[in-house]
């Protein structure tokens, strides 16, 4: 015999630190449910605390507020089964948890069996895994609650929930985002659903918290590994789907007193469509900032514009996600600049929208050459003079960061921050890195994507030769192999974690790979000093890949 039961993925962004607000969302989206009739919603992981909490843990008084809330929250639920992410103490031991309520009562509290240790996950040094596969039943239905990492090994619960009889699997996660991460997660789901012939309701976190970005996509996917619903990506909101589902008690399952409610009209499903390749990745960036500036209570943001095309993409993504009156540009010429990178930054701003500040360096350089000039005393011109005017336009953004309390936005790309093309506390000045996990061969795509919904990026920005404009004809491919050539090399040492002799047997030119392994592993220290960015790829810099500064292993 089969049931119908009204389920629903509450897909929130919660923010870290902030209990009493994520908890009452939490309170919300349940009172919302209740009048949609809904018998079951869950929330992603850790909803109370917001995730990743990372050394909040460490702090006592931080889990007592969690527990506390838990407990204010437990009495607000009426005749819905409420699953929702906490952290659970035991015998001074914490676990990364998931509390089953129902009518003002905890029915069952499940912990987290796979703690992931990997990539940006440090759960091993918080938490202690999770020993029972809880399954809960009500009116003749039986189902099992899992976290996150649970569903990505065999030898996690689900195989031993479906045995005691489980219809359906509750996931609830924090699953961040790079690029095409849905996929992997919906073909991991499959095997498992394939495998135990069982269902799954898979409920993701949405939104920005640092470096991390959390796509949402919720879905609930049959026993055929069909998906049979799927929300919005990068989007807040309750996803309610009706489905049908096995009878069953389950063995030694906790009993939970519910009744289904009898539903008026059955909900057609409704699966969101994928966007595009490079439409997902903008949304992903614009998620990203937003949450970093409102959530950090900022009101404006500041953009250094060169007339190229990293500034230009990032001012575009700034406008699109916070509006043109909280945009701010400032175009900084010297003596290097030419008459096209003026007019370009100023169509730039003109096509935006935004107000441009103009302020000329020159002066300022002749200055400081001047101090130097006894110091030097009469040396050639190198890199030095080079950086002198990037730390000038540096220092002026922050004077104006201090000012009018913008926060600066860097616009450096990963390419440039994985060979140190770029300058301390120049143009890696800043609170916010938008692109920094972008590499420059993308950062043109997306300007043509952007262009190919409205055009404001001027088509000269997009077709002529990248410059950095610090000394006279200076092109970045004087310095740096073709961005075609150096991204492909790049991405197999950063992200493939493949050895100089490997990327060479692959059919790289010897001395270039050897020249840019060089320049990735040299520049460390520059890359420990940026600013945070947001992440977009499996492998960015930061949480992601910790290299020692001092290192004399070299592949």
């Amino acid at each position: 015999m089969k049931k119908t039961i009204r389920v629903s993925h509450a897909q929130i962004n919660t923010i870290v630190g902030d209990i009493k607000g994520n908890s009452n969302k939490i309170v919300e989206y349940i009172e919302e449910a209740k009048k949609k009739r809904v018998d079951i919603i869950s929330f992603p992981e850790l909803t109370i605390t917001g995730y990743p909490p990372e050394d909040l843990l460490l702090k006592p008084r931080f889990i007592d507020e969690n527990l506390k809330m838990l407990s204010k929250v437990e009495k607000k639920v009426g005749e819905i089964i409420a699953v929702i992410g906490f952290v659970d103490r035991k015998n001074g031991k914490l676990f990364n948890s998931a509390a089953i309520i129902y009518n003002g009562k905890i029915y069952g509290i499940y912990h987290k069996f796979l703690l992931p240790n990997y990539s940006v996950f440090d759960e091993r040094r918080y938490f202690t895994p999770g020993k029972t596969p809880l399954t809960f039943s009500f009116d003749n239905i039986c189902f099992g609650v899992n976290i996150c990492e649970d569903i990505w090994h065999q030898k996690g619960p689900y195989k031993k929930q479906s045995e005691k009889g489980a219809s359906f699997i509750i996931s609830i996660n924090g699953s961040p985002y790079h690029f095409k991460k849905w996929k992997e997660r919906e073909e991991i789901a499959k095997k498992q659903c394939i495998k135990n012939r069982i269902k799954l309701i898979y409920t993701n976190l949405v939104g920005g918290q640092d470096e991390l970005v959390f796509d949402g996509q919720s879905f609930v996917m049959d026993e055929n590994g069909k998906i049979i619903s799927k929300a919005k990506s990068f989007e807040e909101g309750l996803f309610i789907l009706d489905i049908e589902v096995v009878e069953s008690n389950g063995r030694n399952s906790i009993k939970i007193p519910k009744k289904i409610k009898d539903k008026k009209k059955k909900l057609k499903p409704v699966i969101s469509k994928n966007s595009s390749d490079e439409e997902e990745i903008y949304l992903a960036l614009k998620t990203g900032l937003y949450d970093y500036v409102v959530k950090n209570n900022f009101k404006k943001v500041v953009i250094g514009l060169s007339g190229g095309i990293d500034s230009s993409l990032v001012a575009t993504i700034a406008v699109d996600t916070l509006g043109k009156e909280n945009v701010k540009g400032v175009f900084m010429p010297s003596r290097y600049t030419s008459k096209e990178s003026e007019e370009d930054a100023k169509q730039l701003a003109k096509n935006l929208g935004i107000e441009l500040f103009i302020i000329p360096i020159d002066s300022i350089f002749s200055s400081y050459l001047e101090t130097l000039k006894p110091v030097f005393k009469n040396l050639p011109s190198d890199i030095t003079e080079e950086n002198i005017q990037a730390r000038i336009r540096g220092n002026i953004l922050m004077a104006l960061s201090n000012k009018f309390k913008y926060l600066v936005l860097t616009t450096g790309n990963k390419s440039e921050m994985s060979v140190g093309y770029a300058t301390l506390y120049g143009d890696m000045a800043g609170g916010f890195a938008v692109i920094k996990d972008v590499y420059k061969t993308l950062v043109y795509k997306l300007a043509k994507y952007r262009n190919s919904v409205s055009k404001v990026i001027p088509e000269r920005v997009i077709i002529k030769p990248p410059t950095a404009e610090l000394k006279p004809g200076q092109k970045d491919q004087d310095t740096l192999p073709p961005y075609e050539l150096l991204d492909k090399i790049l991405k197999e040492y950063i992200e493939n974690d493949k050895t100089y002799r490997e990327i060479v047997g692959m059919g790289f030119d010897e001395e270039v790979v050897k020249k840019v392994v060089s320049m990735v592993d040299r520049n460390e220290y520059k890359r420990r000093q940026s600013p945070p960015g947001i992440k977009i790829t499996p492998k960015a810099f930061g949480k992601d890949r910790r290299m020692p500064l001092t290192n004399h292993f070299y592949l």
